[in-house]
């Protein structure tokens, strides 16, 4: 169990524990009142509970089906009902539909075939070889997902080469930059924020 800014979060062997990277998107968050969010790759559902507090409408998704139970648990224990959980991987849950906001702690980490696990947790830092694996099929995906002069938040590291995600978004459209940085062991992690142009 873990707390952050009021709320008390319930943590699972088999679901990703909030970290640094959970920490400084919650802290960095681009959030309006009236924002109809979606946050992919919730986990324990911190960031989905956090925007809870603070806009209209969550929809948090995550590929593991114990992470939706945990997020699931901590809504109710927090009292958001404004929450909205679906399992699935990345849009699928929600076809279709339109956000002002989408968020998503990327599984940024370069990994071999040998150091992949064989449970629900590698799908939360599993990027590939190169790291860009996910992060590479949310930006395909992002855009026929906001609405207009929506905004999205990503969170990766140095690792996963920051520029070409900015690059592949300003080619979609997106005025983007970095908007928080920190140093992490071996790299720094990074928000990454876009907004549809005009």
């Amino acid at each position: 169990m873990i707390k952050h800014n009021g709320n008390v979060f319930y943590t699972h062997p088999k679901v990703y524990e909030p970290a640094e990277d959970t920490f400084l998107l919650a802290e960095n968050l681009n959030i309006k009142r009236r924002d109809e969010v979606l946050e992919i790759g919730t986990g324990t559902g911190l960031i989905a509970i956090t925007c809870a507090q603070k806009s209209r409408k969550v929809v948090a998704t995550d590929i593991n089906k114990y992470a939706v139970k945990c997020a699931l648990k901590n809504t109710i224990s927090n009292r958001t009902y404004n929450v909205e959980l679906r399992e699935g991987n990345l849009f699928k849950p929600v076809e279709g539909e339109k956000f002002d906001l989408i968020l998503f702690n990327t599984p940024y980490l370069p990994t071999d075939e040998e150091e992949k696990i064989d449970e629900e947790l590698n799908d939360a830092w599993d990027g590939g070889t190169n790291g860009r694996a996910t992060i590479d099929q949310f930006l395909e995906g992002v855009k026929e997902h906001l609405k207009e002069n929506g905004r999205v938040q990503l969170v990766q590291s140095s690792l996963s080469n920051n520029d070409k995600t900015i690059a592949k978004l300003e080619e979609l459209g997106f005025e983007a930059e970095i908007t928080a940085r920190q140093k992490a062991f071996f790299e720094e992690i990074v928000v990454i924020t876009g907004t549809l142009k005009e």
